[in-house]
This record gives structure tokens, C-alpha cells and sequence, in this order.
């Protein structure tokens, strides 16, 4: 089985390991991958296959290597591309020797992206020049490695330093980059990585995003979800109503959208969202209610979420039988809890129509990234809750 290349990218533990030559990337590597489950690329060992296989492009890496040079961005990414395909699916892939450049850096982005996932965190494994040097030229007497004269291991030392650091400075900027003593017994250097792992996971929020058609019961069972699990509840259309009652120049357009019966303007909504996300951003994750609308609402949200390294987690799609909405708008449409666009039994199957057209779609999106789950919104209120409670922790105990 491949890795598909719509995984859910919070079920996905994705770590590239950093460092040096001789730093000990490829013995941790395997100790992680075996308490991870992950799926190994090594660069490393990748070249090698080529050269042992005696192919046209092993031919080339084994020149290059010999001369302590770098391989080029492009042979690395197809053979990367080719093991992703070919790897058994697994929790996550572990990079061994890969990014080594700002270049490559924007590549493994790209690389991911196209799994539907992004990188969890850099490690990076802190050794001296004096001891990495030790341990490559031991290395080179025990496997007759032909890159570990010390002539060669100065280049690459030096080499190393001048490409990579900017690759520190990207991910540092990111907050993805963690330093990890790599001097020490084996099993205490492995043990600091897994604590560097576990705080990262710890700290991974969950982002759920509660859909389904107008007088399904986003708003009340959002609103309970996001206190019961200590989430920040984001509602699109709270926000819009509050600058509709201060009386806002926002507010006015929003008013005039809403008495058509359409949807409110990307612009205005992107604006609203992110002031939210970037006040509130103490909380174990968001609840997204009535955003995003469309497709090109779910790319929005996509790109302001990668802002700040998270995604959409999971989406829930509330249902109930059309004729049974009818009844929840009108009966609303008539109360103290009436809203602009409930004044008309024309307006509410105007809005019924658009989320048909409109909004099913994005569902369709999100089943195919299997992250989408429906949840059926008949019955007592308390019921209803439960149900989504229990789909909603199974979500995250798998993506944990």
C-alpha cells in the first residue's frame, strides 16, 4: 500500500532528522522509526542503492561523493518521490540527510504538500567538529568508506556549515527547529529525542471544522464542543453579526449581503478569522463553524493555518432531512433568536440551495483527504452532542 496522497496531515508524524557527518543520524533514525512507525528515507542509504545497483544515476552520485560534493536537488527529489510511493503506509516518514539547503528546504515543503501534510519538526543532533571527525575517520577504517579521509571529512564539515545554515534559520522561523545534544551514550540521546517529540505532540493543536446545512445545529453543538475540549469557537457568522450591531462601515456591508440572502465577501471573512486566531492562540485548537463555505474558502483557511504550522484537523458535516430545516428556520424565523436571513420562507430555501451548491462540494474535498465524517443531527440535543463528542475524541486520540 502507497502513501496516499490525501492523508490526514495530523495523523501524520512527519520529522526531519538534522546534522552533520558522524553526528548519528542513522542510528536514531532506526531507533525512531521503530517507536514512531515510521516510514525511513535516507539519502544516505538511498545513493548507495543506486550506486550498488549500478545505475546510470548511481554512476554520477558515486563521482560526486567521491569528491565529497553534494548531489543535486533534482536526482534527490526523484528519488525520494520514488521511495515515498513505494513505502509501506505508515504514522509518518522520517528524513535522514535531507533538506541540506535552503533550496531543498522549500522542495520537502512542496514534497509534502502534495501528501497533504507538512513537517512536525526538525531535530537536529549538536556535535563538535573535533568528535564528528573521530568518529567518520573509525568509521572510515571499519567500512572502508571512501568518503571518510580527513581530507574529504573537512570538506564536507565545512561544506556542511556554509549550505545549511540558512536551512537552521528556516525552520527556527517556523519554530520547527530543535537542537539536541548529540554527545552521550546512545540511549540518553535517543531519550532527548523522544522528549523533544512528545512536547511537539503535546502541543499540536486540533483544529475541527463543524459544517452542514443552515438550521442543522452547527452554532450550539460548535459552541459545546469547543467548551467541553478547551477549543476556541470561531463562528463566521458571530463575527459578522457583532459588526452588524456596533454599527460598523464592515458591519453595513455585511447587513446589505445578508438582506440578498448571499454570502458575505472572502475578504471580510479572512480579516475576522485570523483576528481571532492570532488572540486567541492559548487553546488545545479551534472550532470552525460556518467557515469555509466554499472551495475557495477551504484554500483560505488552509493557507492561514500553515501561517502558524497547523491545518484543518477534522470536519464534521451535521445532517437532517431538508424538510425538517424548513421547520427549525421558520420556527427561528419567528422567535426573539430571528435572524436577517430566516424573514422568508424564499431566503431560507435560497440559502439551502446555496450551501447545496456551494458548500457540498468542500465536503467532498474533505472526504477525499479523510477528514470528513457525517453526523446525524436528529434528535434530542443532548444526544446529538454525545454522538459528535465520541466521533470527535476518536479523531484525536488517532491523530495523536
Amino acid at each position: 500500500m502507497y502513501l496516499s496522497p490525501y492523508i490526514n496531515n495530523f495523523c501524520m508524524l512527519n520529522i526531519a532528522l538534522f546534522g552533520p557527518p558522524g553526528a548519528g543520524k542513522g542510528t536514531q533514525s532506526q531507533m525512531l522509526i521503530e517507536k514512531y512507525n515510521l516510514a525511513y528515507i535516507s539519502t544516505g542509504d538511498l545513493l548507495r542503492q543506486e550506486i550498488a545497483e549500478g545505475t546510470e544515476l548511481g554512476m554520477q552520485v558515486k563521482d560526486l561523493i567521491g569528491r565529497g560534493g553534494l548531489v543535486s536537488d533534482e536526482m534527490m527529489v526523484d528519488l525520494i518521490e520514488k521511495k515515498i510511493i513505494t513505502s509501506s503506509d505508515k504514522k509518518g516518514i522520517l528524513f535522514d540527510g535531507f533538506p541540506r539547503t535552503l533550496v531543498q528546504s522549500y522542495i520537502l515543503d512542496g514534497l509534502l504538500l502534495k501528501l497533504n501534510t507538512s513537517l512536525s519538526c526538525m531535530l537536529s543532533l549538536e556535535v563538535p567538529d573535533e568528535e564528528l571527525t573521530r568518529r567518520l575517520l573509525e568509521r572510515g577504517k571499519v567500512s572502508g568508506r571512501a568518503d571518510d579521509t580527513e581530507d574529504v571529512i573537512k570538506f564536507r564539515l565545512q561544506e556542511y556549515k556554509e549550505k545549511t545554515s540558512p536551512v537552521i534559520g528556516y525552520y527556527q522561523e517556523r519554530h520547527l527547529y530543535v537542537p539536541i545534544q548529540g554527545v552521550g551514550p546512545i540511549p540518553d540521546i535517543f531519550d532527548k529525542l523522544c522528549n523533544a517529540i512528545e512536547s511537539m505532540l503535546e502541543k499540536e493543536w486540533f483544529n475541527l471544522v463543524v459544517s452542514g446545512p443552515p438550521g442543522v445545529g452547527k452554532g450550539t453543538q460548535g459552541r459545546m464542543l469547543a467548551e467541553k475540549l478547551n477549543f476556541y469557537y470561531i463562528s463566521t457568522g458571530s463575527l459578522l453579526r457583532k459588526e452588524i450591531k456596533a454599527g460598523t462601515d464592515l458591519g453595513a456591508k455585511v447587513k446589505e449581503t445578508y438582506e440578498r440572502g448571499d454570502l458575505v465577501s472572502d475578504e471580510i471573512v479572512i480579516r475576522l478569522i485570523e483576528r481571532e486566531i492570532n488572540v486567541h492562540n492559548s487553546v488545545n485548537g479551534f472550532v470552525f463553524k460556518g467557515f469555509p463555505r466554499t472551495i475557495l474558502q477551504s484554500y483560505i483557511l488552509d493557507g492561514l493555518l500553515r501561517r502558524m504550522n497547523m491545518g484543518v484537523s477534522y470536519v464534521v458535516e451535521l445532517n437532517a432531512p431538508t424538510i425538517e430545516l424548513i421547520k427549525r428556520l421558520d420556527k427561528r424565523g419567528r422567535s426573539e433568536k430571528a435572524r436577517i436571513y430566516d424573514e422568508s420562507t424564499e431566503l431560507i430555501i435560497h440559502r439551502l440551495e446555496e450551501y447545496n451548491s456551494k458548500t457540498a462540494p468542500v465536503m467532498e474535498l474533505y472526504k477525499k483527504q479523510n477528514k470528513h465524517v457525517v453526523v446525524n443531527a436528529m434528535g434530542p440535543q443532548e444526544d446529538i452532542f454525545e454522538n459528535l463528542l465520541d466521533t470527535v475524541q476518536s479523531a484525536m486520540k488517532k491523530s495523536r
